[in-house]
């Protein structure tokens, strides 16, 4: 038998066949997909989008957990909301409550970690101190401050006796209350963004800092032309989580000033537990929630804009 009769003969399928065998292919392939999917869409629905839609929908009822069933009222609960006078003085808290809080631990938290960066002795110990007020509960968090905040024994009497000056009442004017929050609130979140901070210096390329040390760049100019425009993925992270929390922070208020005075502390999540808990107003606090969730989704979708055209470029 010669060569060319022994050679295996390439089997030719005509294109229709080809076709068919792709799709089959395809199909089992989304059938698998959906399949393997199916549980994670299914907890996202019922945990994340169902609630969102519920809460849209009691927004636009009266309803006080007494009556059998929500009253629908329509577009009333939002015309109510956007006609008081308090709701602009609690959303403009949240907006200084945000600001403050996410610039103050990011600038603080990169300061922080730029320290730790630095390899000494107690580099160990001094990471585990940054970290540890974030890994303790808001509510005692809260406590803490209150102790030292207070005017007569806390540490505050003691830091403006230094100056000769005597402690504000923190929690106990509106003129402080806000501040207070703020404090407290950028201690505890302090910790959790210097950590991120410093794992990231630590995973930056040695090879680029060594040639930019070579072509005689050193301290500020190190810094700004090359550690922090390297840690703009990190700063951009930071900046959505940050400003998604601080939006969301609830148990600091709680229990340092629940608020008060008046409203001088209050942010749009605490109002919603307010209406709805201690007002049984489910109709407005819904509303006022819709409108909280809205405002993150405005912020988002622009930090998520400004980050793709930063990749972009």
């Amino acid at each position: 038998m010669s060569a060319q009769t022994a050679a295996p003969r390439a089997t030719v399928l005509p294109t229709g066949q080809i076709s068919r065998k792709r799709k089959r292919f395809r199909a089992k392939d989304v059938g698998v997909f959906s399949l393997l999917i199916l549980p994670n869409l299914a907890m996202i629905l019922t945990f994340s989008y169902w609630p969102t839609l519920y809460n849209a929908f009691f927004s636009l009822t009266d309803w006080d957990f007494v009556q059998p069933s929500p009253i629908w009222v329509g577009l009333k609960n939002y015309v109510d909301l956007f006609q008081g006078s308090e709701f602009y003085l609690v959303l403009r808290n949240t907006a200084v409550f945000t600001f403050f809080t996410v610039i103050v631990t990011t600038i603080g938290g990169l300061a922080i970690a730029m320290l730790l960066a630095q390899k000494t002795k107690i580099s160990g110990i001094a990471r585990t101190m940054t970290f540890a007020p974030h890994m303790i509960p808001g509510a005692v968090v809260g406590i803490l401050w209150m102790f030292m905040f207070d005017p007569q024994y806390g540490l505050s009497r003691w830091a403006f006796e230094l100056f000769g000056q005597s402690s504000p009442q923190w929690t106990a004017t509106s003129q402080w209350s806000l501040w207070a929050i703020i404090i407290a609130y950028s201690w505890q979140r302090l910790g959790f963004v210097a950590i991120i901070y410093y794992c990231a210096i630590l995973d930056l390329p040695a090879e680029v800092f060594e040639a930019a040390q070579m072509d005689g760049a050193h301290g500020w100019r190190l810094f700004r032309h090359m550690t922090y425009p390297l840690l703009h993925p990190v700063t951009y992270f930071i900046l959505i989580t940050g400003i998604i929390a601080s939006a969301q922070a609830f148990d600091i208020i709680a229990t340092l000033t629940e608020g008060g005075p008046g409203v001088s502390s209050a942010t749009l999540t605490w109002m919603v537990y307010q209406k709805a808990f201690i007002d049984f107003d489910i109709g407005s606090a819904a509303a006022q929630a819709m409108v909280l969730f809205v405002i993150l989704m405005i912020v988002t979708i622009i930090q998520v804009k400004i980050g793709s055209k930063r990749v972009d470029e």
